[in-house]
């Protein structure tokens, strides 16, 4: 089975456009260096929970939106090595290309798939 990197996110709403963009320059290089797709989500139906929900995991506040997203490699190994070529890649430079959100409040793990259903 395959490797799954996931996070979540909170953009400003009025960063939208920005984050679309960031995205589009970023997320090419995980498939370059070995992911089998990215995919990005502007939360749409995000629903306060009683206990905890996606907005209070990742502090957001009023104006902005939850983004969900993952990176589907083909296997932990590819991941490893994909995710150290990204650090090292100088396109990663943060102060030349900061992030359109704070990253502090980022949330992300790596999951290995325990079952799938197609």
């Amino acid at each position: 089975m395959s490797y799954i990197d996931g996070c979540v996110i909170a953009v400003p709403d009025a960063n939208r456009g920005k984050f679309i963009e960031y995205a589009r320059q970023f997320d090419p290089m995980f498939i370059e260096f070995g992911a089998i797709r990215v995919i990005e989500c502007w939360g749409d139906d995000v629903p306060d929970g009683k206990v905890t929900d996606f907005r209070r995991a990742v502090q957001a506040k009023e104006g902005e939106s939850v983004v969900f997203s993952w990176i589907e490699w083909p296997d932990k190994a590819t991941r490893d090595a994909g995710m150290e070529k990204m650090m090292e890649d100088p396109r990663m430079d943060m102060e030349k290309n900061p992030m359109p959100y704070d990253g502090k409040r980022m949330i992300y793990g790596g999951f290995a798939p325990v079952f799938e259903l197609a």
